[in-house]
């Protein structure tokens, strides 16, 4: 992949700040996220869900190099990862493209805000998450997300 792909996928992560005004880099759809870790071997995938989600339902497969785990809140319980920004800041250069995921896109946009006010400048949310919103069944992986737009992952 090229530098000119990778320049296309931020352009469009901050198209996406500048038009939803948010607090962070920016935002890419699983694909886009998916094609700038292609594009960028510095860029990292953090998974911010528990580890009891990855344990029941599995994750993106991306190369180790390019992911880390960063629980955002515990399980059971919720309580938020007091020392989040110390973790990423262990496992993720600060100057490397960062991409948060979650379930469904609510804990990755907190955790890219965080990141960013802890001088994270490409912090981005992954659109969607890795299961996406649930349908009217109150299922998810069936309306969008990273496993329903057929992006390689892993199962339990």
């Amino acid at each position: 992949m090229s530098n000119s792909n990778r320049d296309a996928l931020l352009q469009a992560a901050k198209a996406r700040q500048q038009q939803d005004n948010l607090p962070y880099y920016g935002a890419l759809t699983p694909q886009e996220a998916y094609e700038l870790l292609r594009a960028d071997p510095n860029a990292v995938l953090v998974d911010v869900r528990t580890q009891a989600e990855l344990d029941w339902v599995g994750g993106p497969d991306v190369p180790e190099k390019q992911s880390a785990h960063i629980e955002w809140s515990s399980y059971p319980g919720g309580l938020q990862n007091p020392r989040f920004v110390e973790e990423l800041k262990a496992r993720v250069p600060v100057d490397a493209p960062v991409l948060f995921l979650c379930r469904s896109a609510a804990r990755s946009k907190h955790a890219a805000r965080v990141a960013t006010e802890a001088g994270y400048r490409l912090a981005m949310d992954v659109l969607e998450g890795f299961e996406g919103p649930r349908d009217e069944h109150h299922h998810r992986k069936t309306v969008e997300g990273w496993c329903v737009r057929g992006l390689p992952w892993h199962g339990a």
